[in-house]
């Protein structure tokens, strides 16, 4: 005999994805001797970081996880909390409401959805890119503007979105006539865009795109990924 998994009832597609968390939640947190049911409503913030690391590596089929870096961001994603060093989010506690219940500030998605949208991402269209570590991913827009600011004119790193679910962007650096240096960022690119169109390919196409930061030349970090039909930026 086995313990079963647990088991989620949904009556609609769009229940999904609450019913994933739910699942994803009671497997990592659950005692073994509970009471049936019974889940910790609290959880160390560090057993969070493991659980996402876990799942983004089963999920996306990668043995490249998480870094160190990208769990200072999420933990100031989750958490709202953009003035904390990392150390000091070692101590805390998240909640199943900050993970699955509160809506993220200024959008109208959760953590674990806005999450679940990167992994489905990089699953079905990044695995190999990721794999390569061609992808910061885990960076918020502020930080990769403070990264950037003092690079070359076509520097660029690539980085999933803050405001959409399940899409990757490209920032960029260019500088004007004066010197000054800008930070823009190319409209994110969801799965049914790199379906159409490789990342690659729209690497290769984007003439402002000079460099991966710190310093390589795209055609030598995305070059094994180009497609090998090639007619042109169009």
């Amino acid at each position: 005999q086995v313990l079963s998994l647990p088991i989620v009832v949904i009556v609609h597609g769009n229940q999904d994805n609450n019913a994933k968390a739910t699942v994803l939640w009671d497997n990592a947190f659950s005692e073994i001797d509970r009471v049936p049911f019974v889940v910790a409503e609290r959880v160390p913030w560090e057993k969070m970081c493991d659980t996402l690391n876990q799942k983004f590596m089963a999920e996306v089929q990668t043995t490249k996880g998480l870094l160190k870096e990208h769990y200072f961001f999420l933990a100031q994603k989750i958490f709202n909390d953009h003035s904390a060093r990392l150390e000091d989010f070692q101590s805390r506690h998240v909640s199943w409401a900050q993970f699955n219940k509160e809506i993220l500030p200024g959008r109208g998605f959760t953590f674990w959805q806005w999450f679940d949208g990167v992994l489905d991402l990089t699953k079905r269209c990044l695995k190999s890119y990721w794999s390569d570590r061609l992808i910061v991913g885990f960076i918020s827009k502020q930080y990769v503007c403070k990264l950037l600011s003092a690079e070359p004119d076509g520097t660029f790193l690539l980085r999933f979105s803050d405001s959409e679910i399940g899409g990757v962007t490209i920032a960029y650096v260019i500088r004007g006539k004066d010197g000054s240096s800008q930070v823009e960022n190319i409209q994110p690119f969801s799965a049914k865009d790199l379906s159409i169109r490789s990342l690659g390919d729209r690497i290769r196409d984007l003439g402002q795109l000079r460099n991966l930061y710190p310093n390589i030349p795209k055609d030598q970090a995305f070059g094994s990924h180009y497609n090998s039909e090639w007619g042109g930026p169009g």
